[in-house]
């Protein structure tokens, strides 16, 4: 009778057991789907951005671009005018070439043609280029890697840089920012470091969310990368980004 019991308590343990083992590995493939599912919707999501980004950039360039230039030609081969009315002439002429550059820095921007054919680096120097020239942030850029990484790499990395200044620029009042690109051991660290207000990173107000923060994570997940963000108010903002390169 004690014997009976006995297997009886063994089997009905061992049954429920199973029975928890199969949950908890439903529950375990369920949420590894879930996280696929996240990412494929987030990585479509990205590549339709970049899409219409590349779209919108070749209609500034092909259409607005030399549109605009006609109309210089056409204003420049105007004959026979006032004085004042030449002076006004000139104006507009020095207005539209403010435009034509503004046209093609919001192209480059938006597409990024240099990368394909300069990769990551050189596309990142001229991007930065752009940004020192303008004399509203100064960027010390050190990048200690010489490979050619896949070009899906390369376009998350430029646009997650990007993100990274635009945020300095437009938030932080930050007036040196030092950014760092190096590779070993089969993968590409990304660091950044400002000098400017802060902010407190566990905040999920409205202040926090315009700060581009979604778009950086979602881009680091695509990447499997691993993101720490250090800030503080008026201690500045450290980004440190760490690709794997498979």
């Amino acid at each position: 009778m004690e014997d009976k019991l006995f297997y009886t308590v063994v089997s009905t343990s061992v049954i429920i057991a199973l029975i928890i083992m199969f949950f908890v590995i439903s529950v375990v493939r369920y949420h590894r789907r879930y996280i696929r599912l996240q990412k494929d919707m987030i990585r479509a999501e990205i590549t339709m951005q970049e899409l219409e980004r590349k779209r919108i950039a070749n209609d500034l360039h092909d259409s607005l671009g030399p549109l605009l230039s006609s109309v210089k030609l056409y204003m420049q081969s105007i004959e026979n005018i006032s004085a004042e009315n030449r002076e006004l002439l000139n104006i507009a002429n020095t207005h539209i070439d403010d435009t034509i550059t503004g046209l093609r820095q919001i192209s480059y921007n938006l597409s990024p043609e240099g990368l394909s054919r300069n990769g990551l680096i050189k596309t990142i120097e001229e991007y930065l280029f752009r940004i020192n020239n303008a004399k509203t942030l100064e960027i010390d850029f050190d990048a200690k890697m010489d490979i050619k990484l896949p070009q899906t790499i390369e376009i998350h990395l430029f646009r997650i840089i990007q993100e990274i200044v635009n945020n300095t620029m437009k938030h932080a009042m930050a007036k040196n920012l030092r950014l760092i690109i190096a590779f070993a051991g089969k993968q590409v660290t990304v660091m950044s470091i400002d000098n400017g207000k802060g902010f407190n990173p566990t905040e999920t107000g409205k202040e926090t969310r315009g700060l581009g923060l979604s778009s950086i994570r979602s881009r680091c997940e695509i990447l499997n990368a691993s993101l720490t963000l250090t800030s503080d108010v008026n201690h500045g903002c450290t980004y440190l980004i760490k690709v794997p390169i498979h």
